[in-house]
């Protein structure tokens, strides 16, 4: 009877002292600094708030700001353009396939146990939402109206039944997109007060102490200068003044 309890204790102590240590490692884990965000990626994503706060902004307004609310909308389109390239050739933590919320990863991280830098599968989903729902109200806003004086640089290519629609479809849009963003803020200020990740710090700066990771790679001025050209042609492509030429040259 004397040894069963000893060998209880002893078992009892071995795990307290295990539990301790897993603890202490976890505690006195080595912290680094890595690039997480590189400069393209940083500059997107706060052109991006800017042009979409002016977009509904002017929108809401309407009336002349009209003009102004349409640059804002080409120029996200550009942007959306450069996003979805960089996903592709941008650094590591830019690539589509270094956060797609794939269902292993969606399952880890409801259960607690996913770990990786950058976005979070929750968070990727995110991304995705807005970068597809941004570029169908970018797109649908080329061919808009505001049955006054406002007409969307494409609205020549349709006609007046399909404008109507596919403005419809465009203020549809704004209002799901209020509710995206809101959420977007919503968990940003989650994570900053109740879980003490700063996600904000790193989209600033580009760097985030971490415990486990590399700093990112690739992306460089080459991947840069092309995507930028690829995306300043497509705006350029769907701009007014282009539209007026081809136009122009078929009659």
């Amino acid at each position: 009877m004397q040894n069963t309890k000893s060998t209880i204790q002893t078992t009892f102590v071995d795990e307290q002292l295990d539990a301790n240590a897993a603890i202490t490692l976890v505690s006195t884990s080595p912290v680094k600094r890595i690039r997480l965000w590189d400069l393209p990626t940083r500059i997107f994503h706060w052109a991006l708030v800017t042009l979409v706060s002016v977009a509904i902004i002017s929108g809401e307004i309407g009336g002349e700001w009209m003009g102004l609310h349409a640059k804002a909308g080409l120029a996200i389109i550009g942007l959306i353009t450069f996003r979805l390239i960089w996903g592709i050739v941008g650094s590591t933590y830019a690539r589509f396939t270094h956060f797609a919320p794939t269902v292993p990863k969606l399952r880890a991280y409801f259960k607690g146990q996913w770990k990786g830098v950058g976005h979070n599968p929750l968070g990727a989903l995110s991304v995705f939402a807005l970068l597809a729902l941004l570029a169908a109200q970018a797109t649908t806003g080329l061919f808009s109206n505001d049955d006054i004086d406002f007409f969307g640089p494409l609205f020549n290519l349709v006609d007046q039944s399909m404008s109507d629609r596919l403005t419809g479809f465009h203020q549809l849009f704004a209002k799901v997109l209020f509710v995206l963003l809101a959420v977007h803020v919503v968990a940003i200020i989650f994570y900053v007060l109740i879980k003490k990740d700063n996600l904000v710090k790193p989209m600033i700066t580009g760097w985030k102490e971490v415990t486990e990771g590399k700093s990112a790679v690739k992306g460089g001025i080459i991947a840069f200068s092309v995507t930028l050209f690829i995306s300043l042609t497509v705006v350029y492509a769907v701009s007014d003044f282009t539209v007026h030429d081809i136009l122009s040259l078929l009659r």
